[in-house]
């Protein structure tokens, strides 16, 4: 048994939608398969893995570096103690091998990309879905049976009237969704807070909102918007500064009593021991934390990440980091399963619950339920799907 092949290819997004901070019209993501000498119904078995959006392809690391690695070592070196199927840590280990510690998004984006698409292949070769095979390994194999599922939308695009983010929004929740995400810090603070008052006024009473700064702000403007989205009550205000800057974090922390989002850009281990650690988070407050495996390492080192956490700082983590099961995934989005309405046509860890059927429960009591439109018709599909449900 042996990896025969990695190969990647740069996908263009071509999308005019933007964030806070910038478009996406030259966003583009890497598609990785990895190519296996096992056979499955008269074809070799190959798992297949993306970066999710919002950071750009990096093929020229992976073909430099982590692919030789891999494509060098002893094949036998790289399988389970069965010798029955691969070992992902051991991929990961040799793909780390003469890396030095530090500058993390510069490697782990195309390392935990790599490794998704293995365990692709691992849940292909042993015949199960992947969600299955990641109960088994690190939940005693119980499996969640309802996900909860909210729409990551309310982009800015060219042209879009408020009407517009209305409608769409309108849709979302036609479709059976009851939490809804938009962005904000991409206008004056006087136009964010009239779209977000507009947002707010179609919701029904069981449905939620939260607003996505994508770390824009300075500390005036992070603390200006805390103050002017309070009264809101929103599910979350996510990444209202720097990722990494933790005080400036707490002090909006102090200032902003609903619940607080961020962790999707940080990239180690180290990171968000930190963030937990000096980032003022509570969980009394709803707080949530979210990593994406593809852009940090991977899912063995995420499913680490959350033991690590709730061993050292077991009843604070535990409410930060939703206590959902590994099987959840232990994929993007950690406090809940996110699809994304920025690009219906573009592949998405976000948009394909498919992938992760168990998906994830929000930290939000009242957000605990299963959206039948995003949930229910794609679980049946995942639970006779092998592996992540990606074919070539």
């Amino acid at each position: 048994m042996r990896i025969v092949d990695i190969r990647e290819r740069a996908v263009p997004l071509k999308s005019n939608i933007a964030n806070s901070s910038f478009d996406f019209s030259e966003m583009t993501t890497s598609i990785v398969a990895v190519i296996t000498d096992v056979v499955r119904d008269g074809r070799p078995v190959v798992g297949f893995a993306f970066n999710s959006t919002g950071r750009y392809a990096c093929g020229a690391a992976m073909r430099a570096r982590f692919i030789p690695r891999v494509l060098g070592a002893d094949p036998r070196s790289l399988l389970d103690q069965p010798q029955e199927n691969f070992d992902p840590g051991k991929i990961l280990a040799v793909m780390m091998q003469r890396e030095k510690s530090g500058g993390h998004s510069e490697r782990s984006i195309a390392i935990g990309t790599i490794e998704v698409a293995v365990w692709d292949a691992i849940a292909k070769i042993a015949g199960k879905p992947l969600h299955r095979v990641l109960a088994d390994r690190y939940n005693a194999g119980r499996i969640a049976t309802k996900v909860f599922c909210y729409v990551g939308g309310g982009w800015y695009a060219p042209g879009q009237t408020v009407k517009d983010l209305q409608d769409e929004m309108r849709r979302h929740l036609d479709a059976g969704y009851t939490m809804v995400k938009m962005k904000v810090g991409g206008l004056p603070l006087a136009e964010d807070l009239h779209r977000v008052e507009a947002v707010k006024a179609i919701l029904p009473g069981n449905a939620q909102l939260a607003v996505d700064a994508n770390s824009k702000f300075d500390r005036g403007q992070a603390l200006a918007y805390a103050k002017a989205l309070g009264p809101f009550q929103l599910r979350w205000f996510e990444e209202p500064c720097d990722p990494l800057d933790f005080a400036l974090l707490a002090e909006i922390a102090s200032h902003y009593d609903p619940p607080l989002s961020t962790g999707e850009n940080l990239f180690s281990t180290q990171d968000v021991e930190n963030l937990i650690r000096f980032g003022g988070l509570h969980p009394d407050r709803n707080d949530v934390i979210q990593v994406d495996p593809p852009q940090s390492y991977g899912i063995v080192q995420y499913a680490g990440r959350a033991a690590h956490c709730f061993r050292t700082a077991a009843t604070r983590c535990r409410s930060l980091w939703p206590p959902v099961s590994v099987s959840a995934g232990r994929n993007p989005i950690p406090a809940c399963s996110e699809r994304s309405a920025a690009s219906p046509t573009t592949p998405d860890w976000r948009a394909d619950i498919s992938r992760c059927p168990t998906g994830r429960a929000s930290a939000s009591k009242a957000s605990r339920r299963c959206m039948p439109s995003c949930a229910s018709s794609r679980r049946d599909r995942g639970e006779r799907t092998p592996g992540q449900g990606l074919t070539d």
